[in-house]
């Protein structure tokens, strides 16, 4: 999945939940969120305005807060876990790490119980675990 494919599948599906995301799409969108996020904080510098509390980083950061909750809950789906797990990142100094890895781990190859592999082939008939 290329940069611009998985902004557009991220932003198009901002609510969905459901199904998987792949290593690719989760990355890329949060290469997007961090270069987009530096880019607003450099217009508010120039512009005299402190970019922690700016209106254009808030209304960006509020804006890009379900996007990233979904994106995040179909990255664990692609390796079989719950997204309720994404809730081990609170937990002081290894709930960080623990996602981390998990979000680079390599997602199931065959269906899971969340969907099909995102990667397969279209037109593949998805294999059941």
């Amino acid at each position: 999945m290329s940069f611009f494919e998985a902004i557009a599948s991220v932003l198009t599906g901002y609510v969905n939940f459901r199904g998987r995301a792949c290593r690719s799409e989760y990355w890329w969108f949060f290469l997007f969120f961090f270069l987009a996020s530096i880019v607003i904080a450099a217009i508010e510098v120039a512009m005299g305005i402190d970019p922690d509390v700016g209106p254009f980083s808030t209304i960006f950061g509020l804006a890009m807060v379900l996007p990233g909750l979904a994106v995040g809950v179909r990255r664990l789906h692609d390796i079989d876990r719950s997204g309720w797990w994404l809730l081990v990142w609170f937990v002081p100094l290894v709930g960080f790490i623990i996602v981390l890895v998990w979000a680079c781990k390599r997602g199931s190859p065959e269906a899971n119980r969340f969907g099909p592999d995102p990667l397969a082939p279209r037109g593949e008939s998805p294999k059941t675990a």
